[in-house]
């Protein structure tokens, strides 16, 4: 059985494991770097993307650790604060970034808390996607070997490029079991290179 660590240092990362295990997947709270290597696949939940840096800077093996991850072809799901430390460029104002994921995101592009909104979008071949988005970035440039998987109101919300998965919107705060699925199914397929 696939085991799937959820990055448990800030963010609602008992959702995704709520989210995971509706899909009778295996998952593991992740504290400490050397977890990583008892997992198949990685959530990057959302919450603040500069705390999350900060607490990921009190283990310097952190850094090292995840970008081996990612060398190793694990898939990683990165959803609103998750997807701004996979990004490959960060604005409003630019931060440091892992750049898993060649997209440029805006921090806080869809507003401040108060703006904080529930919506459905579209999966690319028409299918409807719960979203709800808590100050979440906006995904301004997708790169050549990125995929659009999900978009709303025109914009793209979810992508892939190879078994990384970013998300501009919270999935696990929804009932809409779509995009844990996506993160599953990359497990199993062939890394692509």
């Amino acid at each position: 059985m696939a085991r799937v660590g959820v990055l448990a240092l800030q963010g609602d990362f008992a959702a995704h494991r709520r989210a995971l295990a509706s899909l009778g997947v295996e998952t593991l709270e992740v504290r400490r770097s050397r977890q990583l290597a008892e997992l198949d696949a990685l959530v990057i939940p959302g919450g603040e993307s500069t705390t999350l840096l900060r607490l990921l800077g009190h283990e310097p093996e952190w850094w090292p650790a995840l970008e081996a991850f990612h060398r190793d072809g694990r898939p990683l799901l990165g959803t609103c604060a998750g997807l701004i430390l996979l990004a490959k460029e960060v604005t409003g104002p630019a931060q440091r970034s892992f750049g898993f994921l060649d997209v440029t995101v805006a921090r806080n592009a869809y507003g401040r808390q108060i703006d904080s909104f529930e919506t459905t979008g579209r999966w690319e071949d028409g299918r409807p996607l719960e979203m709800v988005f808590i100050r979440a970035p906006r995904i301004t440039r997708v790169g050549d070997d990125v995929d659009v998987l999900a978009r709303h109101d025109d914009v793209p919300v979810l992508v892939r490029q190879g078994r990384v998965l970013g998300a501009s919107f919270h999935p696990e705060l929804t009932a809409d079991p779509g995009v844990h699925r996506e993160l599953r199914s990359l497990i199993r397929t062939p890394a692509v290179v």
